[in-house]
């Protein structure tokens, strides 16, 4: 390959990214303009998460954690730009089938972001196809110039393309792409900023039924173990929406209907907080948490009970006579998630929560609303950015995990966890302290136990119970000696029922086994 067709290779490929930017410039403005949700990527990046089997998700968020999304959009992108390589490549020669590529992946855009459970019109469309016309105009343009023309107006060098013109189109798609990316991301900027003027301007009323204190036995302040309360900062977040939804308070209505409804309600945020609010401490746990895994916290939450606002709408339980056994949460994302209407309406302390830690929800957390219920499994209970509840059956409905083989009912397993020593650390012969926590949000931890290596089970001190649905903390005073060593923990919730050392994954419905680490000793 001669220098000269390598420069133009080169530059058929640059022309093809710029193609792409140009398509993903004008479909975030269309968004904008539209609805943000309808964006190329967030469209496609939805519509894999859709795809995706549970075990690859499982994968991603046990390797990725919270940046599993950014790894998602980072993915799109690379294969978006190869492409976008590949046309730049193939339209110097082939203009049409370089331009119909680009509109073909507009097709694809179109498709997703009208397959996305939110998709409410064919406006979707629209942000997408714009993109992709626009980007495959660009490609069409510069490949014209690349394949220019041999005359001595035009020619600059001796492969015969037009370089002149070809930098003059460029430059002009580069400054109007650019443009409007910077429109397009100032109209959606100015949309969340109504979002984040109505959360601003929250005062959260006293609670009429305040949490306790915590009482620092509960608490106890060990080197190397998590605070009680779980800082909004530090809170697990596990969901799959690509961008976090920016939500209006002043907008914000929750409608609830369906089997069993004798008053369907629509309520304002100002609503709820004119209505009678709890404040509760509990612990939250995802299902794709393992064994040992960092999805688990405590929060202090305001909200309204649950309970209250359907039996206003005038649903009773099943084991009243109810219709529905099923309530089905709905999120402005489009996520569903169905919970136990038995359960719901037990007693616990299952809320509409619109405070988190004295604050308003983070927008992470799901400003302006969200669902919390104690003892169940995010992933059937703690819906966020919620705007639609649905009373239905288990046999009529299922919503989002349960199409993906997830179980339906989900309540949270009996598990414990080592936070000090780490796994691999090489603490000092002598005593060195063993600490955690436990949780059987709802049924409470009586017992944790820690065995070395093979030895017998030691109990471990309990700090003091805050409540039957938030984790307890554990320590242990342990006599280390050199060597090498596994240290293993287990737990007995309130039943009576010890957490099983049976092995399994988290799916279908949450990982089980014991927790261990093994560390070394040194002298």
């Amino acid at each position: 390959m001669n220098r000269a067709t390598l420069i133009r290779g080169t530059t058929a490929g640059a022309a093809g990214l710029l193609a792409a930017f140009s398509s993903l410039a004008v479909g975030e403005l269309a968004a904008a303009l539209v609805r943000p949700e309808a964006s190329p990527v967030l469209a496609v990046g939805g519509a894999s998460i859709d795809l995706t089997p549970a075990p690859v998700k499982d994968w991603a968020i046990r390797n990725f954690g919270t940046h599993d999304k950014l790894v998602l959009q980072a993915g799109i992108l690379t294969v978006l730009a190869l492409f976008a390589v590949a046309l730049g490549l193939l339209a110097p020669r082939h203009r049409r089938a370089g331009a119909l590529g680009v509109l073909a992946f507009g097709v694809i855009g179109a498709a997703a972001a009208l397959g996305r459970p939110d998709s409410a019109s064919w406006t979707d469309a629209l942000p997408s196809i714009t993109g992709s016309l626009a980007g495959a105009a660009v490609l069409y343009v510069l490949a014209r110039a690349l394949a220019g023309p041999r005359d001595a107006v035009t020619q600059d060098g001796p492969d015969g393309w037009d370089r002149r013109g070809f930098l003059l189109a460029a430059s002009a798609a580069a400054v109007a792409s650019a443009g409007a990316s910077v429109l397009g991301r100032g109209l959606a900027s100015s949309r969340s900023g109504d979002a984040v003027a109505s959360r601003a301007a929250i005062t959260l009323p006293t609670p009429g039924s305040p949490a306790p204190a915590i009482d620092s036995r509960a608490a106890p302040r060990v080197p190397g173990m998590p605070p009680f309360t779980t800082p909004n900062k530090d809170f697990y977040r596990v969901d799959t929406a690509l961008v976090v939804p920016r939500v209006d308070a002043t907008a914000w209505r929750l409608r609830i209907h369906g089997r069993g409804v004798t008053n369907p309600l629509s309520l304002t945020f100002q609503d709820l907080l004119d209505s009678e609010l709890i404040e509760r401490d509990i612990t939250l746990t995802c299902v794709s948490n393992e064994v040992g895994g960092p999805y688990v916290g405590t929060a202090r939450w305001i909200g309204v009970r649950l309970a209250d606002l359907l039996r206003q709408a005038g649903v009773r339980p099943p084991s009243r006579g109810g219709r529905a056994d099923q309530l089905v949460a709905r999120s402005v994302d489009g996520m569903t998630l169905g919970a136990p209407v038995e359960d719901v309406m037990d007693g616990r302390d299952a809320m509409l929560a619109i405070g988190m830690n004295g604050d308003p929800l983070p927008f992470e957390h799901g400003f302006p609303v969200r669902m919390v219920v104690p003892g169940l499994y995010g992933y059937v209970s703690a819906c966020k950015w919620i705007e639609d509840i649905e009373l239905t059956t288990f046999d009529a409905y299922d919503p989002y995990w349960v199409k993906r083989k997830w179980a339906r009912e989900a309540p949270i397993k009996t598990q414990s966890r080592i936070d000090t020593p780490k796994p691999f650390a090489r603490p000092t012969a002598g005593t060195v302290m063993v600490a955690g926590v436990a949780w059987a949000q709802h049924r409470g931890i009586d017992l944790v136990e820690v065995r070395v290596d093979d030895g017998p089970w030691q109990r471990a001190h309990l700090a003091a119970e805050h409540t039957t649905d938030t984790w307890r903390l554990w320590s242990l005073p342990w006599k280390a000696t050199t060597g090498t060593h596994t240290l293993t923990v287990r737990a007995t919730d309130r039943t009576g029922e010890i957490q099983t050392e049976r092995r399994a994954r988290t799916i279908p419905d949450g990982a089980s086994g014991w927790h261990s680490v093994v560390v070394t000793v040194t002298t």
